[in-house]
Order: C-alpha cells, then structure tokens, then sequence
C-alpha cells in the first residue's frame, strides 16, 4: 500500500475542557497520513488518479474549525471519519493532533493524541 502525507498542517480553533480554551481559543496542528494504491497515478501521471492533497486540507480544516469538542481524541476520530468519506480510494488514515498549548503543569511542552482508523472499522 503506498502512502500520503501531509504533516504540520496549522489551524486555529477552541477546543478544550476548560473555558478560557473555548473563549480564547488556540493552535492546533495536524498529521494526516493516508493509505491507498497510488500505482495507477505514478504510472499514468494523471492528477484524477490520485486523491487531491488540498481537498484533504480543506476536508481537515472544516472538522478543526467548524466544530468544537472537549477532547483532541474525539477531535482526532472526526478527521478520520471525515477524510475516510472524503475519498473512497483511501483505505487506511492516521491522524495526530498537536495541542501545543494544553494546559500542563509545566513551563513547556505539548500534547498529542494519534489514531488509525480503516475504512471497514
């Protein structure tokens, strides 16, 4: 199975637990990686045999900021669930969400959830 990738893809949403995150809001950022068989596409060079890295851009974009939930995990399971329908060539997904902005007990760091999910689960 081939592979696509679009890494650190930045979004600017109110996600969280605690109010002053739904209030004010902050940056999360995104990990996609997509399984399917892009042999067609690197034989044939046609951009309809392959799945369009903006639309999966924008399909990420409209879960993150189009709705809000307490937990990276569910915000996590949603993009799965909205690339996986985006395109029926994609068999497999993983996502990672960055909230580098969590509330930890310390000065620095950040919190990141990662799922897989299949089109037949």
């Amino acid at each position: 199975m081939d592979v696509i990738y679009l890494e650190d893809l930045a979004f600017f949403a109110y996600h969280g637990l605690y109010e002053e995150e739904t209030r004010l809001g902050q940056r999360f950022h995104v990990d996609l990686t997509c399984w399917l068989d892009l042999g067609p596409a690197s034989r044939e060079d046609d951009y309809a045999l392959t799945v369009c890295y903006g639309t999966l851009t924008r399909v990420i974009e409209g879960v993150v900021t189009g709705s809000r939930f307490k937990l990276i995990e569910r915000l996590a399971g949603a993009i799965a669930e909205a690339v996986l329908a985006a395109d029926p060539r994609i068999d497999k997904v993983r996502i990672r969400v960055h909230k580098p902005g969590a509330p930890l007990p310390i000065s620095s760091g950040r919190a990141s959830v990662e799922i897989e999910r299949t089109r037949e689960s």
